[in-house]
């Protein structure tokens, strides 16, 4: 009988979805809606067949060696894979999957969403609202930055990059530009962008959208001297890895009103914020909610099921990492 292991609470679709493919298995899910520890991690999971973790999880290689020689399957609940050890679980034959596609228009919905958000003031006009300082419509009160037309720069040429640059560009009319390791002829093809390098894209660009990965490549690929590069009513957007930009220096900038705003989906320490940071009210914070739609996460939790099952069947899994 084979054990799997999920380390959060996940929606029912992914468990009911493991009870019909894997009648025999026995599933069991982290009793606890919170992150588990290292060593709750090891103790709960020890002996699993195949473990369906989450961007919380930190498997390197010896937590990976600790949960025992019969593991076959990691699955990770979401796209990236930045906490997982690869080359051990490789060299132990370990498959690990990811979840990529499914939250593509859900997350470039919140890159969208902070852009306008951040431009057009929401926060600020809906706080003042509540507060009762809204005295009526006055031609000097409380503007923001126009969208349309706007030059739109996305650093990361993936799914949800170009998703964000097709939605900015077809329903904003934005020029887009794009930073990536390689030219991407569809980018070019599809929504006319051009190919600059990172401080040309900051020097140009009124909204800077960040898609990339997290590597040590990018690990404050934004920091304090690409934030001077930008011009001061520019809007920094974050949908991608919290670590991406420095957040001291951003906190900083942003204080010192050395660009218009940032609208933040994930943070360099998540779920702590960088001291200072939500005190500004020229930032917008939100949960890490990228992917967080109905659909989208039920759809997240069959596909950790579909690759759980096929490894444990001696199927070739779909969205094998390694």
């Amino acid at each position: 009988m084979s054990f799997i292991y999920i380390t959060r609470a996940v929606p029912e679709a992914t468990t009911a979805f493991l009870a019909e493919a894997l009648p025999d298995a026995r599933v069991e899910v982290n009793p606890e809606d919170r992150n588990l520890n290292r060593a709750e991690l090891i103790q709960q999971a020890s002996g699993c067949d195949a473990l369906i973790c989450t961007l919380a999880d930190t498997l390197d290689a010896s937590l990976i060696e600790d949960l025992g020689p019969q593991l076959k399957v990691i699955a990770i609940y979401a796209v990236g894979y930045n906490n997982i050890d690869l080359e051990a679980a490789k060299n132990r034959g370990i498959a690990v999957c990811n979840t990529p596609d499914v939250l593509t228009d859900a997350t470039a919905e919140i890159a969208v969403g902070l852009a306008l958000a951040c431009a057009r003031r929401f926060i600020e006009g809906d706080t003042l609202t509540r507060q009762g300082r809204f005295n009526g419509w006055a031609p000097m009160f409380h503007r923001g930055q126009g969208v349309y037309g706007k030059t739109v720069g996305v650093v990361g040429a993936g799914r949800i990059g170009k998703r964000f640059a097709a939605t900015m560009k077809h329903g904003f009319g934005c020029p887009i530009l794009y930073h990536s390791r390689t030219d991407h002829v569809d980018w070019e093809n599809d929504l006319d962008a051009k190919l600059v390098d990172l401080g040309e894209l900051l020097e140009r660009s009124d909204f800077v959208s960040l898609h990339c990965p997290l590597t040590p490549d990018t690990r404050h690929l934004i920091d304090a001297e690409m934030l001077k590069r930008m011009k001061a009513t520019a809007v920094l957007i974050n949908t991608a890895r919290g670590p991406v930009v420095d957040e001291t220096a951003l906190v900083q900038t942003l204080r010192e009103k050395r660009i218009a705003a940032a609208g933040l989906d994930v943070f360099e320490n998540e779920p702590a914020l960088a001291p200072g940071l939500s005190e500004l009210d020229n930032v917008v914070l939100l949960p890490h909610v990228g992917s967080a739609t109905f659909e989208v996460r039920d759809e997240m939790g069959r596909m950790c099921a579909r690759a759980v099952t096929a490894v444990l069947t001696g199927k070739e899994p779909e969205h094998r990492v390694v």
